[in-house]
């Protein structure tokens, strides 16, 4: 079934889905049970997708398997062909896949047109990373033996995705999966489920075989108990809070599978009085108020040094007084919605209990009614506010001042958390030095835009383990397999 009225503009309708897709099947949900999908900038619901069931779940996972069979046999050279027809039909489909996240998710149009850039880069990489999955014959101890050492898929792989990148974050895990041969079974956020189905039409139409890629709509709980459980399912890929994250850890502890996790951040970004104010000005509106504030590699924590904060201060708050923030329709918007209430409710608690500690505003954009975050920045933040220890995911932008570099260093690193970190300078020998001192998985110098298909994305710490992008995104989706020849 196809959703038409609430998105006349489509040029595809049928791109909006309201069924779960399971080996190639659209499906309700048994029992018929549904879940509204709303858009945050007006609260109108845009449709509904299946609640689907444990059992049909399971359906899925066999779906899965049933497909890896002839997937996994499957030539690397015809895999890497059906995954770039499958981007080329996301690239022809730009317009309408960012409208659809646009509703769904909030952000500006021309952001969500940059996700779908983003995320279709991703199949294209792995497209050709899938000709290049490549073994060895490694030296033996004696002349009679070969070693020889191959790559395989590691088998059906379970993909748990976020609302805050829902086209974006399903490839990134998707394409290295079955470039790498195996097959998945896709659980995107109750919040932004349309991104997903709509991946899923163009697969199909790709001719990416049915049961290779299955997508189940509903609450996570259900869905992902099944998925952690099963024998089955051999790896599992997921983005979101740390909190869940470790809980689906130990889930999966049973049966032993394979994890990539992506969890929470708390970054920092240092300026250093030798910086480029107005580089490092345009980096943060960028690492900062991208997606409203609502990314895992949000700058959290803004460290200014002495010598530049009231001049930094200035030109940040010019930029932020002066930002627009309304629906991601409206041409007009730099920042929309925020996801949900509660996303809302604790970036005012965030604010509140800084200005309670003795912060100050120094900077606010207007916002209309309704679901919207104000862009804030505020200075005399200190690290026993909430904000310096907690992920605010929203645009508010504390400022920390801070007089030497050891202590930069010291108060960026004093968190559990080691996603991204940012910092400016000009200083080549400082360059290198902080770092080499940070400990985050991902360091931005003189830039705050981290990600590129080309890149290994990931932390370290609490904020996860694998990496995503480049050459070692497929890695988590191969295993070695050593065969030792002897007599020869």
């Amino acid at each position: 079934m196809t959703i038409h009225a609430p998105f006349p503009r489509l040029a595809d309708p049928d791109l909006l889905r309201q069924q779960a897709l399971i080996g190639g099947a659209w499906v309700d949900a048994d029992g018929g049970a549904t879940l509204a999908v709303t858009d945050p900038a007006t609260g109108a619901t845009l449709g509904s997708v299946p609640d689907i069931t444990a059992d049909q779940t399971r359906a899925a996972i066999s779906a899965a398997d049933a497909a890896l069979a002839l997937w996994r046999r499957r030539p690397s050279a015809e895999r890497a062909d059906l995954l770039m027809a499958w981007h080329d039909l996301m690239v022809a489909a730009t317009e309408d896949l960012a409208l659809i996240l646009t509703l769904e998710q909030g952000k500006p149009l021309a952001e969500a047109r940059a996700e779908i850039a983003y995320g279709a880069s991703f199949v294209r990489w792995f497209a050709e990373e899938a000709r290049r999955i490549e073994g060895q014959i490694i030296p033996a101890p004696t002349a009679d033996r070969r070693i020889l050492a191959s790559r395989e898929p590691v088998g059906v792989s379970a993909i748990i995705t976020p609302w805050n990148f829902p086209n974006a974050m399903i490839t990134r895990k998707v394409a290295p999966a079955l470039a790498a041969g195996c097959t998945v079974v896709i659980k995107p956020s109750e919040f932004t489920p349309f991104s997903a189905l709509a991946l899923g039409v163009l697969a199909l139409r790709a001719g990416i075989p049915a049961g290779v890629i299955n997508i189940v709509t509903g609450l996570p709980t259900a869905i992902g108990a099944e998925l952690t459980a099963s024998a089955t399912v051999r790896k599992l890929s997921f983005t979101g809070s740390t909190r869940v994250g470790a809980m689906l850890m130990g889930q999966c502890a049973p049966t032993v599978k394979r994890l990539s996790l992506e969890l929470g951040g708390n970054a920092p970004f240092i300026i250093f009085d030798d910086a480029d104010l107005d580089a490092a000005v345009d980096g943060l509106i960028a690492a900062k108020f991208r997606n409203g504030g609502q990314t895992c590699v949000c700058a959290n924590r803004i460290f200014v040094q002495d010598g530049v904060h009231d001049a930094f201060v200035d030109r940040l708050s010019a930029r932020v007084g002066a930002m627009r923030v309304g629906p991601g329709t409206n041409a007009a918007s730099q920042i929309g919605p925020m996801i949900n209430p509660a996303a809302l409710d604790k970036i005012k608690a965030h604010v509140a209990d800084a200005l309670a500690q003795g912060a100050t505003i120094a900077a606010q954009a207007p916002v209309p009614a309704g679901q919207y975050a104000r862009p804030t920045v505020l200075i005399g933040a200190t690290t026993a506010m909430a904000l310096a220890s907690e992920e605010t995911f929203g645009p508010v932008a504390p400022i920390f001042r801070f007089t030497d570099e050891d202590a930069a260093i010291r108060d960026a690193n004093a968190t559990p958390f080691g996603l991204a970190a940012y910092f400016y300078t000009r200083d080549l020998s400082r360059a290198f030095r902080v770092a080499e001192a940070l400990e985050f998985g991902m360091v931005g110098l003189n830039t705050g835009a981290l990600s590129m298909a080309t890149a290994p994305f990931g932390g370290i710490k609490q904020s996860g383990m694998g990496r995503e992008g480049s050459r070692h995104g497929i890695e988590d989706y191969v295993e070695i397999k050593y065969m030792c020849m002897a007599g020869i």
